[in-house]
């Protein structure tokens, strides 16, 4: 690792240790810091990997109050930084506060700088391994969750929950508005938990019939009632030992929320007309478009029920909080309807590709197919316009407070919407960030871009 990777801050008010500690660090790039403002400053502007923390600081040199106000703070803004603390010798009781609030570590005065070296260099690796770890995670859920489409960051999170939660056999709640995909994350869990060989059988209960609803899911009796000439299954029944999806759970009518809680409880059903209970073992995912603490005040959906069917909840962000994503989406869609429709429809316009990041698409995922399947039906050209995708351009940023952050979040920004204008070519990516290949690529690594 370069030096410039290992950054280093060390919190210290006394000059000449600050000086001693600096070239003790030669393999680290050493930011200091003499109190606790400018220690929460220089943490905010550097991101150190690893702090060293004297207790002992201005306004309370003599005492330890500053500094575990210090330590409080700094875990709560960089929880993946490791804190050494520097304590006084034989001062265990304090040492042992600081590693129970969640330091990593205790050093004793007085200061050996070798032997403080290896804690520091212990701590990094740890660090770093950790970093790695997390992004081989984030790599295996992109591979695991295939056919999701996701760049953003608000995405891959929603990949990791459902990567946490498939091999769990846990009733679960997927919330979102229409359109943004509920569907696909149900079938990644089906296929990532421990029921894929069994079937996924899905209903929506918003699109039956409430007469027809409960022998849908219950199943029936020969003899029921008029037309049931056989005994029939219902899906609650042929989804044992898979998984049972449960889409629009939030318009199941009342009167067949009190059979769906039993069933929860117990597992057990009874068909309609039949007086056998039937053990059944099957995982439920739900999911739903609608504010289900809203319908329960109004009377409309059961509390006890909510709180059955919630044991694991996914929020599935709007396609306009998912930063990036839309292009992405767009170009993957473009590509798949030009060789199914067999059309010769290449690329996107420059017009075309700011409509699409600056419109707000209500209708999610669903409305920004459907309006790139029209386009490439409708264009007459090799590339689809903002007129043919019947949109106008448009722009609305969302940026954090924190400078460091905004650059970040900027940088990035501009990196995914370079690559995918430029349809993941890395010249024409550089060419139009205004950077060099080595950038472009180094770009690509800092933000995880495969080619």
């Amino acid at each position: 690792m370069k030096a410039q990777d290992k950054c280093l801050l060390v919190v210290e008010d006394d000059p000449g240790l600050q000086s001693q500690l600096r070239w003790s660090f030669d393999g680290f790039d050493v930011h200091l810091a003499g109190d606790r403002a400018s220690a929460i400053a220089q943490l905010r502007r550097a991101v150190p990997a690893v702090v060293t923390l004297d207790l002992g600081l201005p306004p309370d040199p003599g005492g330890v109050s500053e500094g575990f106000a210090l330590l409080q703070e700094m875990l709560a803004l960089a929880p993946d930084t490791k804190v050494i603390v520097v304590t006084g010798h034989d001062d265990a009781r304090n040492a042992v506060r600081a590693v129970g609030m969640g330091a990593y570590d205790f050093y004793e005065k007085p200061i050996d700088p070798d032997l403080l070296s290896l804690t520091v260099d212990r701590a990094y690796r740890l660090h770093h391994l950790e970093q790695e770890n997390r992004r081989l995670a984030e790599h295996q859920t992109r591979f695991a969750l295939e056919e999701l489409i996701a760049a953003s960051p608000e995405m891959l999170k929603v990949c990791r929950a459902v990567e946490k939660l498939a091999p769990v056999d846990v009733t679960t709640l997927i919330l979102g508005e229409s359109g943004t995909g509920k569907e696909l994350l149900v079938r990644a869990l089906h296929r990532l938990s421990g029921r894929s060989k069994d079937r996924l059988v899905a209903i929506n209960c918003a699109a039956i019939p409430e007469n027809l609803l409960e022998s849908e899911l219950f199943g029936y009796e020969k003899g029921a009632f008029t037309g049931a000439a056989k005994t029939t299954l219902g899906k609650i029944e042929v989804a044992d030992g898979g998984i049972l999806f449960l889409d629009e759970v939030g318009d199941l009518p009342l009167s067949l929320q009190a059979k769906l809680l039993r069933f929860l409880q117990e597992r057990v059903i009874e068909r309609v007309g039949g007086r056998t209970e039937i053990p059944v073992d099957v995982r439920v995912v739900c999911a739903t478009h609608r504010d289900l603490p809203a319908l329960i005040r109004e009377g409309r959906f059961r509390e006890d029920l909510y709180y059955r069917i919630n044991e694991a909840v996914i929020k599935v962000p709007p396609v306009r909080e998912r930063q990036g994503d839309p292009a992405v989406l767009a170009r993957a869609f473009l590509k798949r309807f030009a060789v199914a429709l067999n059309r010769s429809v290449l690329a996107f316009s420059e017009d075309a590709l700011r409509a699409i990041e600056g419109y707000s698409w209500p209708g999610n995922v669903r409305e920004l197919e459907n309006r790139v399947k029209r386009a490439v039906i409708m264009t007459e050209g090799a590339s689809v316009t903002s007129q043919d995708l019947e949109l106008e351009p448009g722009a609305g940023d969302r940026q954090p407070f924190n400078l460091r952050e905004v650059r970040e979040t900027a940088e990035r920004a501009a990196t995914l919407r370079a690559w995918a204008h430029a349809d993941h070519n890395v010249s024409r990516a550089a060419d139009l960030l205004g950077v060099t290949r080595p950038t472009m690529y180094n770009l690509m690594k800092k933000f995880d871009i495969q080619e």
